[in-house]
């Protein structure tokens, strides 16, 4: 309770400095907000100029970015600043973060509040209620359950993939890169579904980065429609969520255990 007690006051204090420059703060709004306009010409294309993609209806279709946008506006917002990690290991600031009594994950997470996080929130939220609005699904406690759980899986698998980046930073500091890489495959393909994609393409996005694990697998199995893993599997993407962050957090303490300085 005292971590939390802490963790509720620096982040109190962080929203507070963001609000002593008010045009800053609202401009960063617009930011976050402006930097999804490509989904949301997306979405706007997809709605009035087709009636579905690869056998999905275009309600079904907008539940893709949907989904993707709302966990992706709740990482930025409580586990986001670990995209940055790679920043502070090259910069060597990480060196100073292990000679505080606090976990060095946590402090990087508090370093500021990312404003940003609201305009990102602000598009999702409307996208969802869009993409609800249009479907013609029967939403049953179930189904709202599943697709909250769904929401909160995919945050934490990008927090995941992005801890794993931070990790490989820890020992080749130019590993940083990766996580652009990672934002821009994840801003590129995580709003279609993957059988509109070679196969290729899709077969990576499955096993190798599993992004397909944070919307469209979730957004299938709420659908009805077919995937191209057993249903089980698509089904449980919330939990592969919540083991893939578990997972990349035992590998970040297994890192930095072995951190020997941004010069090796």
């Amino acid at each position: 309770m005292n971590a939390v007690r802490i963790v509720w006051r620096i982040t109190r204090l962080n929203f507070r400095a963001q609000l002593e420059y008010r045009s800053e703060f609202l401009m960063m709004i617009a930011i976050g907000a402006v930097w999804q306009v490509s989904v949301i010409v997306f979405a706007t294309v997809l709605l009035t100029r087709f009636t579905g993609m690869g056998g999905w209806d275009s309600s079904d279709v907008l539940l893709i970015p949907a989904t993707r946008m709302l966990a992706h506006g709740l990482f930025v917002l409580f586990l986001g600043r670990v995209h940055g990690l790679g920043r502070h290991i090259q910069e060597g600031r990480i060196d100073v973060y292990l000679l505080r009594p606090m976990p060095v994950y946590r402090q990087v997470q508090l370093e500021f509040f990312p404003t940003n996080a609201i305009g990102d929130l602000t598009v999702a939220a409307g996208l969802m209620w869009g993409a609800l609005a249009r479907s013609d699904l029967d939403w049953t406690a179930g189904r709202i359950g599943y697709l909250i759980a769904a929401v909160l899986g995919g945050m934490l698998l990008e927090a995941a993939l992005f801890t794993v980046v931070a990790c490989a930073s820890l020992r080749f500091p130019a590993a940083d890169y990766w996580g652009r890489w990672l934002e821009e495959l994840l801003g590129t393909f995580g709003s279609y579904p993957l059988n509109v994609l070679p196969r290729a393409v899709g077969g990576l996005l499955t096993y190798g980065l599993p992004l397909a694990f944070v919307a469209y697998f979730p957004a299938a199995v709420l659908t009805g429609h077919d995937t191209s893993v057993p249903h089980w599997l698509a089904a449980a993407s919330p939990l592969l969520g919540l083991v893939g962050y578990l997972g990349a957090r035992l590998l970040w303490r297994w890192s930095l255990k072995h951190y020997a300085g941004v010069n090796g």
